[in-house]
């Protein structure tokens, strides 16, 4: 009777024994039911699993930042082909206003138009006129260098040039056909002749016939000192000031080569050429467009590793 008795007493505690388990024992012996109604395996406890949730998560956010990353950098190579592309258009249109300025130099003189508004429209187109050099009001344009071209291919690529600091002598011109005074851009002159005194041989008198380039008015570039016409020093052609300076029209005109005369300026200082750098550009940019599509393309399609 009193193992009967132990034995029930034994029973009884173990139906009120709680009903859970420590990690490591076994599972509970208990059926549950989730938010939904459906019944997972008896005896077994569902917990959820923390740790392949947390790299679900971080493995979609960076896929999202790959493919961010991706299409942003995609805009490098493309920005410059956009570039390179741009540059082969100002190329060709660089190309037919150099063609278009050499024709203009190279044409016919025709007279001087009177109007001189229709003198916008002639910029380095030779025209000729008769008269008279009014050489008590010169102007100088300086510091200046002499057109030389076979001198500038020589010191092309040099830092230092050997060419001669001098002034362009800018003389009033009376055109007796006319009527009016015009600015002429006699030509170089070096620095220790600037001086119309040390140049009397020079100093044409009388009426001659004169072939010059049109030339129009300038605006002050970045770094170019202002005029300063107190000391008679231009930099650069400000054709309303030095025209209220000399009591001439604001029209001015290159003397060509051939209207130098011994001892005189040395006319023909039209620069006709203009700056054409792009096809460096073009290079460069679609140099840049190539490497970094190469880049682009073994970090994003092959995956190299590294890249």
């Amino acid at each position: 009777m009193a193992t009967v008795r132990a034995f029930s007493v034994l029973r009884q505690r173990m139906t009120r024994w709680p009903q859970w388990s420590c990690a490591g024992l076994a599972p509970l012996r208990v059926a549950r039911r989730n938010v939904l109604g459906l019944s997972f395996r008896s005896g077994i406890v569902w917990r959820p699993n923390r740790c392949s949730s947390s790299t679900a998560e971080a493995a979609t956010a960076k896929a999202e930042d790959d493919s961010f990353l991706q299409w942003f950098l995609l805009l490098i190579p493309a920005t410059a082909f956009g570039l390179g592309t741009w540059q082969v258009q100002r190329r060709k249109w660089k190309l037919r206003l150099i063609a278009e300025l050499e024709s203009r130099v190279m044409a016919e003189p025709i007279p001087l138009p009177a109007d001189p508004i229709e003198l916008k429209h002639l910029e380095y187109r030779p025209v000729k006129v008769r008269g008279h050099f009014d050489h008590s009001k010169e102007l100088y344009m300086m510091p200046r260098t002499m057109v030389d071209p076979a001198r500038e291919a020589r010191d092309a690529g040099r830092i230092s040039s050997s060419a001669e600091s001098g002034a362009y002598v800018v003389t009033p011109f009376h055109c007796s056909d006319l009527g009016v005074t015009i600015l002429v851009n006699r030509g170089f002159v070096p620095k220790k002749k600037v001086n119309p005194e040390t140049r009397q041989k020079g100093q044409i008198l009388g009426e001659v016939d004169l072939v010059g380039i049109v030339r129009l008015t300038e605006t002050r570039k970045p770094f170019v000192p202002e005029n300063s016409p107190e000391q008679n020093h231009w930099h650069y052609r400000d054709l309303e000031a030095m025209a209220k300076i000399t009591g001439a029209e604001p029209i001015f005109i290159d003397a060509d080569f051939q209207s130098t005369t011994p001892g005189g300026p040395i006319g023909g200082q039209t620069r006709v050429t203009l700056r054409n750098e792009h096809m460096q550009y073009i290079i460069t940019w679609y140099g840049l467009c190539a490497a970094t599509s190469y880049l682009w393309f073994q970090k994003f399609v092959r995956r190299t590793p590294g890249v």
